[in-house]
């Protein structure tokens, strides 16, 4: 197979049926904001693990290891637990996203190719930055 520049392609779905060049250009701009959305989840799953490693214990002996016994509610133990369910659902929904990008490229449109990789370029470009005051 090999790359092809059309106005028409099937996208994920059988209802996601291009035959027109303005469809084209809605569909290549919904995957390149797929690419966006995907790259800036990326991003705030390396800040949610950031905080998620502040709310650590900053000794890690044995004792803070343990399950705390009743009424030692130690509440960064909670908070790093609330911080790992967050990463997790920042991972499926990533996950998911990253696929469904893969399998519109893998339409072998040329414009949906170009429209994944300069979404992920802006999404990259304009949510690093904010990596650094998460």
């Amino acid at each position: 197979m090999t790359f092809y520049f059309s106005d028409t392609a099937v996208l994920l779905f059988d209802f996601w049926n291009v035959h027109s060049p303005t469809g084209m250009a809605l569909s290549v701009l919904v995957i390149l904001l797929l690419a966006v959305l995907y790259e800036a989840l990326k991003m705030g799953k390396a800040v949610l693990l950031r905080r998620a490693l502040l709310a650590l214990p900053r000794s890690l002996s044995q004792e803070a290891l343990t399950e705390p016994q009743e009424g030692d509610g130690d509440p960064a133990q909670g908070r790093w637990f609330w911080f790992h369910v967050g990463q997790t659902l920042f991972h499926v929904v990533q996950v998911v996203l990253g696929y469904m990008v893969m399998l519109a490229v893998m339409s072998y449109n040329a414009w949906i190719f170009l429209g994944a990789i300069v979404g992920s370029t802006l999404g990259y470009f304009m949510v690093y930055p904010l990596l650094g005051r998460g």
